[in-house]
């Protein structure tokens, strides 16, 4: 479903962007907003429960799971100005894979750190934005956006739980030129997640519980150089903070506590501007 609504807001703006003309500082924020990136990505992953009186005692630390975790992303993005000045779109995906290290406790209630060890992680991320920039200056625009998306988190704890939410947010990005090869990004956004649930395998059968919604809230900085018209090298660094609420217990007397999770991402990657 999720996917669905990224592909028509997708289709929507495509249809109504294609680059225009620009001043001279606003060219190297064109190329640096239309251009197709491949990137390296790493997380750095920081997810802790608490037990809410229900599921553990109310307050105490339960479990931890902290680490870098590698992988990859691509990133679409085209601003242009054929019924929309300015029009921004940008759609991006990156799927990160490894091991996090895990602390918590050997039964349920014990006492934290009883037990480390490592833990499995595959966390996947997919997003769209649509806005519109505006330019403040020949080298300088601001571009605020309506953000959708979707996060999946495969935790590699007892037989595996699967972590996914979508989640919606408004935001802004904020760029300046210096010169016509560097320009610099600081963006942005807040707001809030919806379908969030767990899936936990087990023995014989898994299920799912659902896990309400909470506030989310991202921000980043990125460069772009452009090496010549069209290639171009870009580094970025953000953070990424939600949280996951009570469960609740099920009719085998399971419930999931409350959690929080802050990511913190570095991309590096290689576009092509067209």
């Amino acid at each position: 479903m999720i996917r669905m609504k990224i592909l028509l807001a997708a289709i929507m703006l495509l249809i109504f962007t294609a680059p225009g003309t620009s001043h001279a500082g606003e060219d190297a924020i064109l190329a640096a907003n239309n251009q197709i990136s491949v990137r390296y990505v790493s997380t750095y992953v920081d997810y802790g429960e608490t037990g809410n009186g229900v599921v553990g005692a109310a307050n105490t630390l339960l479990d931890t799971e902290k680490g870098m975790v590698p992988g990859f992303g691509f990133d679409f993005s085209l601003m242009g100005n054929k019924l929309i000045d300015n029009g921004y779109l940008d759609i991006e995906f990156s799927h990160v894979m490894g091991h996090t290290n895990y602390v918590g406790a050997l039964i349920a209630g014990g006492p934290y750190g009883s037990i480390v060890s490592t833990s499995g992680a595959a966390i996947t991320d997919i997003g769209a934005r649509l806005g519109k920039g505006f330019r403040l200056g020949d080298s300088f625009m601001l571009t605020p956006f309506l953000e959708i998306g979707h996060h999946r988190w495969y935790r590699g704890i007892n037989a595996g739980e699967t972590y996914q939410h979508d989640y919606y947010a408004g935001g802004a990005l904020a760029q300046i030129s210096v010169g016509k090869a560097f320009v610099l990004s600081v963006n942005g956004m807040i707001g809030k997640t919806f379908n969030s649930s767990i899936y936990v395998n087990a023995f014989p059968f898994g299920f799912s519980l659902g896990l309400g919604s909470s506030s989310i809230w991202r921000a980043g900085a990125t460069v772009d150089y452009a090496v010549n018209g069209d290639f171009h090298i870009n580094v970025g660094v953000g953070q990424t903070r939600f949280k996951y609420g009570t469960s609740g217990l099920n009719a085998l007397g399971i419930g999931e506590p409350n959690s929080s999770t802050k990511y913190t991402t570095i991309k590096t990657g290689i576009g092509f501007a067209f």
